[in-house]
């Protein structure tokens, strides 16, 4: 699968609308999940206890924390896109994000994503992004919502 190149904030625009990519797969094993536990200081049974979740919970299994797939972006959207000539990139925000099916321990996962909004904010490039996280094999996808970056393009 070949990345989309972006350079700056007019390549950026030419996509307006468009569907930029789809990442490849990520499975999601108990380690990743334990380990998330661990940075996160959140230890409920269904992410960490197989044997628990398997007998007392709804999913036959574990289930990957809604917070720990959504970390999971950055490196997804590294794989769809490469953006380059920019001095620093800035996180700037999430909206409408709606987690809509539990990510199952074992699932793949990988996303797609679609440019909603390029906006030229005094040389700062203000993307929008939509932002489905699918589920191989489930027809719900684990979320789906709009994702803001700055980019701050060298000259």
């Amino acid at each position: 699968m070949s990345k989309l190149l972006i350079q700056s904030h007019q390549e950026f625009e030419s996509y307006l609308g468009q569907k930029l990519g789809v990442s490849d797969y990520h499975t999601v094993t108990q380690e990743q999940i334990d380990q998330f536990a661990d940075a996160t200081l959140d230890h409920q049974w269904i992410h960490t206890d197989p044997e628990r979740a398997k007998n007392e919970g709804a999913f036959g299994g574990t289930i990957a924390h809604g917070y720990l797939t959504l970390s999971l972006l950055p490196y997804l959207w590294d794989q769809v896109i490469e953006v380059t000539n920019y001095k620093m990139l800035v996180n700037y925000g999430i909206d409408q994000l709606k987690f809509g099916a539990p990510v199952v321990v074992n699932s793949r996962l990988r996303t797609h994503v679609w440019l909603k909004e390029c906006t030229n904010l005094r040389g700062i490039s203000r993307v929008k992004l939509r932002v489905q996280m699918e589920i191989e094999g489930n027809k719900k996808p684990a979320f789906d919502g709009h994702i803001t970056f700055l980019y701050h393009f060298n000259d």
